[in-house]
């Protein structure tokens, strides 16, 4: 088992202050397994689990059926029914406060829309993903890197085992998934669409030409799009705009969130493979992204890029401040013009160069390099 003590405190302090908490994320990033601790660890609690034809039955008068329990109440799969809401906002707001509602959901936008509607002001939502570095340690960066950080493609037994599993999710979440959230289109044509974003992975997205390959329109492709997105397993980095007399990329940058399931639907299937692949750079990247966010958790995350002049790969506001990230995988990342274009025009506070290695040095006043590790250390603090 890998502790997940953080993840833990965020429940416990959002459960202190508001009577419901939303912990939301991809199918398998391990909710389940977090939320069934948190109730094992206190006198009073119940737990529904609305894939459960029993637990179904239980909550077919959810009134009576939740209105006399005290302590903590878990419902999982809550997005099966999003009629419970209106019933969970009347006992959120008894007085006194008897009983706190952990609800997790596979994530989707109809679930967070109908969550931020219906329970407005009793609610408050915890995005939860895979494994990071922080919780499997630096040493086994590699692995999460390769596997990605979906729980049992991470703790497969062997590597064949892991991209088994991660076939199976790609596979699943097609096929039973998507159509839940309403897009209704044979599993091979998502699944060629979702490749291709895996071929688009930390580039500025082109819907006209993705659309011409499927032959869908720019319109469709956005909705696709915005269907990976709104289920956490793809990341729409937006472009940040300045003040400037300069011609700046405005379409978003796209990643697949896990670097496993990217590799997986890239055809990689191992870090030697992934090494000699053209999507290695951008393969790492989208992971040191994913675990520069999860640290930072910042209000507002963009990119910047300037046409055929200069580009920062993440751009985060954080405690009033502007923090850049380039990264690069490399031995010794040098000061490039792009860099010093980007920290002039964006005014930025720091400018940090991540790359794979274990030495930390400094190329301007305001520029350094740093591990990843250490890079995820020092926005946290």
């Amino acid at each position: 088992m890998i502790a997940r003590d953080e993840l833990h405190r965020r429940i416990r302090t959002g459960l202190k202050r508001s009577p419901i908490v939303l912990l939301v994320g991809p199918r398998q990033c391990g909710k389940t397994t977090l939320a069934r601790a948190d109730t094992e660890s206190r006198k009073r609690s119940a737990y529904f689990d609305l894939e459960n034809p029993l637990d179904v039955a239980a909550l077919d008068e959810p009134m009576t059926a939740l209105e006399s329990l005290t302590g903590l109440v878990v419902l999982d799969e809550v997005q099966r029914r999003p009629e419970i809401f209106p019933v969970l906002r009347v006992l959120a707001d008894r007085r006194p406060v008897r009983t706190r509602f952990l609800i997790l959901g596979s994530a989707s936008p109809e679930l967070l829309k109908q969550a931020s509607e219906t329970l407005a002001g009793r609610v408050e939502q915890i995005e939860m993903t895979g494994f990071d570095l922080s919780e499997i340690g630096p040493e086994k960066a590699r692995r999460l890197w390769v596997r990605g950080s979906f729980p049992p493609a991470y703790l497969a037994r062997t590597a064949e085992a892991s991209k088994t599993w991660r076939e199976d999710l790609i596979r699943t979440f097609l096929e039973r998934d998507i159509p839940q959230m309403g897009l209704n289109l044979p599993a091979p044509t998502l699944r060629r669409f979702w490749t291709m974003v895996a071929h688009y992975h930390g580039q500025t997205w082109n819907a006209s030409e993705i659309g011409r390959s499927l032959g869908v329109s720019d319109v469709t492709t956005r909705r696709y799009l915005d269907v990976l997105t709104g289920s956490y397993l793809l990341r729409q980095l937006s472009p940040w705009h300045e003040n400037l007399k300069k011609r700046q990329v405005r379409a978003p940058k796209v990643y697949i969130r896990d670097s496993g399931l990217l590799h997986t639907l890239l055809g990689i299937n191992s870090h030697r493979e992934i090494l000699s692949h053209p999507k290695c750079g951008a393969s790492w990247e989208g992971f040191a992204v994913e675990e520069i966010l999860r640290s930072a958790r910042p209000r507002e995350a963009h990119f910047w890029g300037v046409h055929a002049q200069a580009e920062l790969d993440l751009l985060v506001m954080r405690r009033g401040k502007r923090l850049g990230f380039e990264f690069k995988y490399g031995d010794a990342p040098t000061l490039t013009r792009s860099m010093e274009i980007a920290s002039a025009d964006l005014k930025l506070d720091s400018l940090v160069v991540v790359y794979p290695g274990s030495r930390s040095y400094r190329l301007a006043k305001n520029v350094k390099v740093l591990p990843l590790n250490e890079a995820r250390s020092s926005i946290a603090a």
